[in-house]
Protein backbone atom coordinates (compact mmCIF):
# COMPACT_ATOMS: atom_id res chain seq x y z
CA UNK A 1 0.00 0.00 0.00
CA UNK A 2 1.30 3.45 -0.88
CA UNK A 3 2.05 5.45 2.25
CA UNK A 4 0.62 8.93 2.75
CA UNK A 5 3.89 10.81 2.33
CA UNK A 6 4.48 8.99 -0.98
CA UNK A 7 1.05 10.09 -2.21
CA UNK A 8 1.82 13.69 -1.27
CA UNK A 9 5.21 13.52 -2.97
CA UNK A 10 3.59 12.20 -6.16
CA UNK A 11 0.96 14.97 -6.08
CA UNK A 12 3.72 17.57 -5.78
CA UNK A 13 5.67 15.97 -8.64
CA UNK A 14 2.61 16.24 -10.88
CA UNK A 15 2.02 19.85 -9.84
CA UNK A 16 5.62 20.72 -10.67
CA UNK A 17 5.57 18.81 -13.97
CA UNK A 18 2.40 20.50 -15.23
CA UNK A 19 3.55 24.00 -14.31
CA UNK A 20 1.40 24.70 -11.26
CA UNK A 21 4.68 25.17 -9.38
CA UNK A 22 7.09 26.51 -12.05
CA UNK A 23 10.87 26.42 -11.77
CA UNK A 24 12.05 29.22 -9.51
CA UNK A 25 8.83 29.45 -7.54
CA UNK A 26 8.39 28.61 -3.87
CA UNK A 27 6.24 25.72 -2.73
CA UNK A 28 3.56 26.33 -0.11
CA UNK A 29 4.85 26.22 3.44
CA UNK A 30 4.95 22.96 5.39
CA UNK A 31 1.99 24.16 7.45
CA UNK A 32 -0.02 24.98 4.31
CA UNK A 33 0.76 21.61 2.74
CA UNK A 34 -0.14 19.82 5.96
CA UNK A 35 -3.50 21.59 6.08
CA UNK A 36 -4.18 20.96 2.39
CA UNK A 37 -3.54 17.23 2.70
CA UNK A 38 -4.88 16.73 6.21
CA UNK A 39 -1.64 15.33 7.60
CA UNK A 40 1.03 16.25 10.11
CA UNK A 41 4.01 18.43 9.24
CA UNK A 42 6.21 15.39 9.83
CA UNK A 43 4.46 13.56 6.98
CA UNK A 44 4.92 16.60 4.74
CA UNK A 45 8.62 16.69 5.60
CA UNK A 46 8.94 13.06 4.47
CA UNK A 47 7.35 13.95 1.13
CA UNK A 48 9.59 16.98 0.69
CA UNK A 49 12.65 14.90 1.55
CA UNK A 50 11.88 12.63 -1.42
CA UNK A 51 11.71 15.63 -3.79
CA UNK A 52 14.94 17.01 -2.34
CA UNK A 53 16.69 13.69 -3.02
CA UNK A 54 15.40 13.75 -6.61
CA UNK A 55 16.69 17.27 -7.20
CA UNK A 56 13.23 18.66 -7.91
CA UNK A 57 13.39 21.17 -5.07
CA UNK A 58 15.96 22.89 -2.91
CA UNK A 59 15.80 24.54 0.47
CA UNK A 60 17.41 27.25 2.51
CA UNK A 61 17.33 27.73 6.25
CA UNK A 62 14.21 29.61 7.22
CA UNK A 63 12.85 29.82 3.68
CA UNK A 64 10.31 27.86 1.67
CA UNK A 65 11.41 25.10 -0.67
CA UNK A 66 12.16 26.31 -4.18
CA UNK A 67 11.39 24.39 -7.36
CA UNK A 68 14.67 23.62 -9.16
CA UNK A 69 13.60 21.29 -11.97
CA UNK A 70 10.50 19.85 -13.62
CA UNK A 71 12.12 16.43 -14.24
CA UNK A 72 13.08 14.27 -11.26
CA UNK A 73 16.50 12.73 -11.27
CA UNK A 74 17.41 9.47 -9.66
CA UNK A 75 20.13 9.47 -7.08
CA UNK A 76 22.41 6.51 -7.61
CA UNK A 77 22.55 6.17 -3.85
CA UNK A 78 18.83 5.35 -3.94
CA UNK A 79 17.94 2.02 -5.51
CA UNK A 80 14.97 2.90 -7.69
CA UNK A 81 14.13 1.00 -10.85
CA UNK A 82 14.42 2.46 -14.34
CA UNK A 83 10.66 2.02 -14.77
CA UNK A 84 9.80 3.86 -11.58
CA UNK A 85 12.20 6.68 -12.45
CA UNK A 86 10.71 6.97 -15.94
CA UNK A 87 7.12 7.10 -14.73
CA UNK A 88 8.02 9.73 -12.13
CA UNK A 89 9.21 11.92 -14.99
CA UNK A 90 6.00 11.43 -16.97
CA UNK A 91 7.48 8.93 -19.46
CA UNK A 92 6.28 5.52 -20.57
CA UNK A 93 8.91 2.86 -19.76
CA UNK A 94 9.31 -0.37 -21.66
CA UNK A 95 11.63 -3.32 -21.90
CA UNK A 96 12.31 -6.40 -24.01
CA UNK A 97 14.60 -9.33 -23.35
CA UNK A 98 16.71 -9.93 -26.46
CA UNK A 99 18.68 -12.91 -25.19
CA UNK A 100 18.76 -15.01 -22.03
CA UNK A 101 21.02 -17.97 -21.33
CA UNK A 102 22.49 -19.89 -18.43
CA UNK A 103 26.24 -20.32 -18.23
CA UNK A 104 29.17 -20.43 -15.85
CA UNK A 105 30.56 -17.32 -14.20
CA UNK A 106 33.91 -16.04 -15.39
CA UNK A 107 36.48 -14.85 -12.87
CA UNK A 108 35.25 -11.25 -12.66
CA UNK A 109 31.58 -12.24 -12.44
CA UNK A 110 32.31 -14.80 -9.73
CA UNK A 111 34.21 -12.21 -7.71
CA UNK A 112 31.49 -9.55 -8.02
CA UNK A 113 28.72 -12.00 -7.18
CA UNK A 114 30.77 -13.73 -4.46
CA UNK A 115 30.34 -17.11 -6.13
CA UNK A 116 32.72 -20.06 -6.40
CA UNK A 117 34.59 -20.40 -9.71
CA UNK A 118 32.44 -21.70 -12.57
CA UNK A 119 29.19 -21.28 -10.59
CA UNK A 120 26.02 -21.11 -12.67
CA UNK A 121 24.70 -17.67 -13.62
CA UNK A 122 21.99 -16.28 -15.87
CA UNK A 123 23.01 -13.73 -18.50
CA UNK A 124 20.30 -11.45 -19.88
CA UNK A 125 20.53 -8.89 -22.67
CA UNK A 126 17.66 -6.41 -22.45
CA UNK A 127 16.78 -3.17 -24.22
CA UNK A 128 14.94 -0.48 -22.26
CA UNK A 129 12.76 2.18 -23.87
CA UNK A 130 11.29 5.55 -22.99
CA UNK A 131 8.10 6.42 -24.85
CA UNK A 132 8.85 3.65 -27.34
CA UNK A 133 12.42 4.75 -28.14
CA UNK A 134 15.45 2.63 -27.13
CA UNK A 135 17.64 4.45 -24.62
CA UNK A 136 19.44 1.75 -22.65
CA UNK A 137 20.97 -1.65 -23.32
CA UNK A 138 21.39 -3.79 -20.22
CA UNK A 139 23.77 -6.73 -19.95
CA UNK A 140 22.88 -8.30 -16.61
CA UNK A 141 24.39 -11.35 -14.94
CA UNK A 142 22.20 -12.84 -12.22
CA UNK A 143 23.45 -15.16 -9.50
CA UNK A 144 22.17 -18.69 -9.94
CA UNK A 145 20.00 -18.59 -6.80
CA UNK A 146 17.72 -15.89 -8.33
CA UNK A 147 17.85 -17.18 -11.92
CA UNK A 148 14.62 -19.22 -11.78
CA UNK A 149 12.61 -16.20 -10.60
CA UNK A 150 14.05 -14.01 -13.36
CA UNK A 151 13.38 -16.59 -16.08
CA UNK A 152 9.74 -16.81 -15.02
CA UNK A 153 9.18 -13.13 -15.88
CA UNK A 154 7.71 -12.19 -19.28
CA UNK A 155 10.18 -10.97 -21.90
CA UNK A 156 8.51 -7.56 -21.96
CA UNK A 157 8.40 -7.17 -18.17
CA UNK A 158 8.35 -3.45 -17.45
CA UNK A 159 10.27 -3.67 -14.18
CA UNK A 160 12.27 -6.68 -13.03
CA UNK A 161 12.86 -4.90 -9.72
CA UNK A 162 9.13 -4.54 -9.04
CA UNK A 163 8.29 -8.01 -10.32
CA UNK A 164 10.84 -9.63 -8.03
CA UNK A 165 9.57 -7.50 -5.14
CA UNK A 166 6.06 -8.75 -5.80
CA UNK A 167 7.07 -12.41 -6.07
CA UNK A 168 9.98 -12.71 -3.66
CA UNK A 169 9.70 -9.71 -1.36
CA UNK A 170 12.51 -7.13 -1.12
CA UNK A 171 15.50 -8.35 -3.13
CA UNK A 172 17.54 -5.26 -3.99
CA UNK A 173 18.81 -3.23 -1.03
CA UNK A 174 22.37 -2.11 -1.73
CA UNK A 175 24.13 -1.05 -4.91
CA UNK A 176 27.52 0.07 -6.16
CA UNK A 177 27.84 2.02 -9.43
CA UNK A 178 30.80 2.90 -11.64
CA UNK A 179 30.41 5.37 -14.53
CA UNK A 180 32.58 5.68 -17.62
CA UNK A 181 32.26 6.15 -21.39
CA UNK A 182 32.93 3.82 -24.29
CA UNK A 183 32.31 3.52 -28.02
CA UNK A 184 29.25 1.64 -29.25
CA UNK A 185 30.01 -1.82 -30.56
CA UNK A 186 28.05 -3.63 -33.27
CA UNK A 187 25.30 -4.90 -30.96
CA UNK A 188 25.05 -1.58 -29.12
CA UNK A 189 24.71 0.32 -32.39
CA UNK A 190 22.04 -2.01 -33.74
CA UNK A 191 19.86 -2.14 -30.64
CA UNK A 192 20.20 1.53 -29.66
CA UNK A 193 19.93 2.77 -33.27
CA UNK A 194 23.18 4.72 -33.25
CA UNK A 195 26.31 4.62 -35.40
CA UNK A 196 28.96 2.11 -34.50
CA UNK A 197 31.61 3.95 -32.50
CA UNK A 198 29.16 6.50 -31.11
CA UNK A 199 29.95 7.49 -27.51
CA UNK A 200 27.83 5.74 -24.91
CA UNK A 201 27.57 6.36 -21.20
CA UNK A 202 28.17 3.14 -19.30
CA UNK A 203 27.08 2.39 -15.75
CA UNK A 204 28.48 -0.78 -14.25
CA UNK A 205 26.52 -1.78 -11.19
CA UNK A 206 26.34 -4.58 -8.67
CA UNK A 207 23.36 -4.92 -6.33
CA UNK A 208 22.83 -7.01 -3.23
CA UNK A 209 20.19 -7.99 -0.68
CA UNK A 210 19.82 -6.32 2.70
CA UNK A 211 22.05 -9.10 4.07
CA UNK A 212 24.76 -8.23 1.55
CA UNK A 213 24.23 -11.24 -0.74
CA UNK A 214 24.95 -10.16 -4.35
CA UNK A 215 21.99 -10.54 -6.70
CA UNK A 216 23.22 -9.22 -10.02
CA UNK A 217 26.02 -7.41 -11.75
CA UNK A 218 25.31 -5.40 -14.87
CA UNK A 219 26.76 -3.32 -17.68
CA UNK A 220 24.21 -0.63 -18.65
CA UNK A 221 24.84 1.42 -21.79
CA UNK A 222 22.86 4.60 -22.47
CA UNK A 223 22.24 6.10 -25.89
CA UNK A 224 23.76 9.59 -26.19
CA UNK A 225 21.44 12.55 -25.84
CA UNK A 226 18.74 10.68 -23.91
CA UNK A 227 19.73 10.48 -20.25
CA UNK A 228 21.93 12.83 -18.27
CA UNK A 229 23.66 12.11 -14.98
CA UNK A 230 24.03 15.42 -13.18
CA UNK A 231 25.92 16.40 -10.05
CA UNK A 232 24.23 18.77 -7.62
CA UNK A 233 26.35 19.78 -4.66
CA UNK A 234 24.15 20.13 -1.60
CA UNK A 235 24.18 19.28 2.07
CA UNK A 236 20.59 18.02 1.81
CA UNK A 237 20.33 16.18 -1.53
CA UNK A 238 22.21 13.20 -2.89
CA UNK A 239 24.82 14.60 -5.29
CA UNK A 240 24.55 12.31 -8.30
CA UNK A 241 21.27 11.97 -10.16
CA UNK A 242 19.90 10.58 -13.42
CA UNK A 243 17.63 12.76 -15.54
CA UNK A 244 16.11 12.75 -19.03
CA UNK A 245 18.16 14.82 -21.48
CA UNK A 246 16.47 17.96 -22.86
Amino acid sequence: MTRRHQQIAEALRRAIADGRHPVGSALPSEAQLADAHGVSRGTVRQALAALLAEGLIGSRQGARHLVLSTAPGQSLTELRSFARWARAGGHRPGGQVLDSARGTADGEEAALLQLPPDAEVLRVLRVRTLDGEPVLLERTVYAGWIADAVEELPADCESVTQALLDSRGPVFAHGEHHLDALAAGTVDAQKLRVRRGSPLLRVRRTTATAEGRPVETADDRYRPGEVVFSVRNSTQANPLARARAD
